[in-house]
C-alpha cells in the first residue's frame, strides 16, 4: 500500500509550532547544536564580529542556539513565545534575558540589535510579517541570519530514514525547510540573502538519536502510540547499520544572511 504525502495545512502548521513546549526536555537533551564554523561564516558575511554585538535570537527554544552566541561573547536577548520551551531556556540560561514574543510581532524597540538569528525558527513565521519586523529592529548595517540543521541525504542511510519517516506519516515533513530558498524566506523581495551550506556530524547512542527523531514536530502532533510504533522499528534498522548502538548524524547547516543598508 502506497501513502500519498501531503504538505501541512495551516492547522496543522501551528499545532506543530505549538507540540515543543510539552517536550521541552527532550529536545534540549537530545537535539543536535551548531559546528563552530557555522559562527565563522556569520561573522564573516556579516562583517562583524559576534563579540561585543547586540544579538536577538528569535525563536530561541531552549536555547541551543542563544547558548553557542553567548559563548562567541555576544550580548544575547532571546524572544521566544512558548512557555515550555522558555521554562528549559530559563533552567539552562539563567544569566540570559528571554521575553515572551514572536518574529511576526517582535517585542523590542526599533534599531536596537547588530545581529537578528533564527535557528531552526524562521518557517514558523510569516515572512512577509517578519522581515519587515527585521528592518524595524536591526541597526543599520545589522544582519538577518537564518539557519537550520538539515539531514543530509546524500547518505544513504539518512535518505532511508527519511523516506521510512514521510511514509509512515504520510507527510513531506520537509516542507517547511523550504524556505531555506532566499526567494521564499523573503518573499517581499527587500532582503539579499547570501547562501552558505556547512557539513558536520556528531556521533551519539541509539537512545540519543531515537529521543533527536521523536523530538520533532510531526511525532509531536501525531500521537504517543503512532510515534512509539515507528520509533520501535526504526530501531531494529538502525541496528542493522550501526551495530555498536552509535549513530553517526551527518548534517548540512544551511546558513541564509542578509545585511541592511549601512544608512537609514
Amino acid at each position: 500500500m502506497t501513502t500519498s504525502r501531503t504538505t501541512p495545512s495551516p492547522a496543522s502548521h501551528t499545532a506543530r509550532a505549538h507540540s515543543f513546549n510539552a517536550a521541552a526536555a527532550q529536545y534540549a537533551a537530545s537535539r543536535p547544536s551548531y559546528p563552530p564554523a557555522l559562527f565563522d561564516a556569520l561573522e564573516e558575511l556579516a562583517g562583524r564580529p559576534l563579540s561585543g554585538s547586540r544579538v536577538v535570537d528569535v525563536g530561541a527554544g531552549t536555547g541551543i542556539a542563544t547558548a553557542r552566541l553567548h559563548a562567541r561573547g555576544a550580548d544575547v536577548v532571546a524572544v521566544e513565545p512558548g512557555a515550555g520551551m522558555a521554562a528549559e531556556f530559563r533552567r539552562t540560561l539563567p544569566d540570559v534575558p528571554i521575553v515572551q514574543g514572536n518574529g511576526n510581532a517582535l517585542p523590542l524597540v526599533g534599531h536596537c540589535a547588530d545581529f537578528l538569528t533564527y535557528a531552526q525558527a524562521w518557517h514558523w513565521t510569516d515572512p512577509a510579517l517578519a522581515v519587515p519586523e527585521a528592518l524595524r529592529v536591526l541597526r543599520p548595517g545589522g544582519a538577518l541570519a537564518l539557519w537550520w540543521n538539515t539531514d543530509a541525504l546524500d547518505v544513504p542511510w539518512i535518505a532511508a530514514a527519511a523516506e521510512r519517516v514521510e511514509h509512515h506519516f504520510g507527510l513531506d515533513v520537509s516542507a517547511e525547510k523550504r524556505n531555506v530558498h532566499p526567494r521564499v524566506a523573503d518573499p517581499t523581495g527587500r532582503l539579499d540573502f547570501a547562501l552558505r551550506r556547512i557539513r558536520w556530524s556528531r556521533r551519539v547512542p541509539l537512545d540519543t538519536h531515537l529521543a533527536n527523531l521523536g523530538s520533532h514536530s510531526v511525532f509531536l502532533t501525531h500521537g504517543a502510540d503512532r510515534g512509539a510504533a515507528f520509533l520501535a522499528e526504526e530501531r531494529k534498522h538502525l541496528l542493522a547499520v550501526f551495530p555498536d548502538g552509535t549513530v553517526e548524524e551527518t548534517y548540512d547547516v544551511l546558513l541564509l544572511l542578509a545585511r541592511t543598508p549601512a544608512s537609514a
